[in-house]
């Protein structure tokens, strides 16, 4: 009989312990956001709902093909928050990603969002790494249609795998997933992280450091 209480108890115990680390469910109908708010919150303070209209419900804009003329060739367009205030407290947002041929999203990470893409024109070469000391690669060629899941805060990519333009769709579980691409971060930072220290992380001479840095 003790050990069925004990059981129980720690059945209990494992689903308070999961409700808390869970996000807050909403306590009204919308929070659209008031990025003029003088209120300092985690996230954004809610405008006045008398004064809520359809268009901050609403984002016009990812029928248009991004620029991809750019070094990595592709180009995100995001509607989070920023673009869409309906979205504050909601949890969710989503992105259109062009790729030129063989362009690249370069290896980022979402530090708080799970992302989910669609392919809808074109194929893609797809992959995430795990944490260490694993560090195992998990990749896969995605072709029309295909859905392929980035875990929350995992470093991942994509690589357009053909000779034309592909697009895809993502969507993420984050108002504001936010973004780290990793080669801007490390060598791209202001003020620089000093050389010795990127030298001896990559074991490379501190010469390639500098290039790397002039880059970014």
């Amino acid at each position: 009989m003790a050990a069925k209480f004990l059981l129980l108890g720690l059945f209990v115990v494992s689903c308070i312990v999961f409700a808390l680390a869970a996000d807050n469910d909403p306590l009204q109908d919308f929070c659209v956001a008031d990025p003029a708010s003088p209120v300092m919150v985690n996230g954004l303070a809610c405008k006045n709902p008398m004064l809520v209209q359809a268009n901050d419900f609403f984002f016009s804009g990812l029928h248009l093909a991004g620029n991809t003329l750019n070094p990595v060739g592709s180009k995100v367009t995001p509607v989070t928050v920023a673009q869409l205030p309906g979205l504050n407290s909601l949890g969710i947002s989503m992105v259109r990603i062009d790729y030129s041929p063989w362009g690249i999203n370069p290896p980022h990470t979402h530090p708080r969002a799970t992302e989910i893409l669609t392919v809808i024109e074109g194929s893609l070469e797809v992959g995430f790494v795990t944490s260490n000391p694993g560090n195992s690669l998990i990749t896969k060629v995605l072709q029309k249609g295909d859905v392929f899941v980035f875990p929350e805060g995992l470093i991942h990519f994509q690589r357009n795998a053909e000779d034309c333009n592909a697009v895809a769709i993502a969507a993420l579980s984050s108002q504001n997933p936010g973004v780290i691409t990793i080669a801007n971060t490390v060598f791209g930072s202001k003020p620089d992280i000093s050389s010795d220290i990127l030298s001896k992380a990559f074991q490379v001479d501190e010469k390639i450091v500098y290039q790397l840095q002039a880059t970014f």
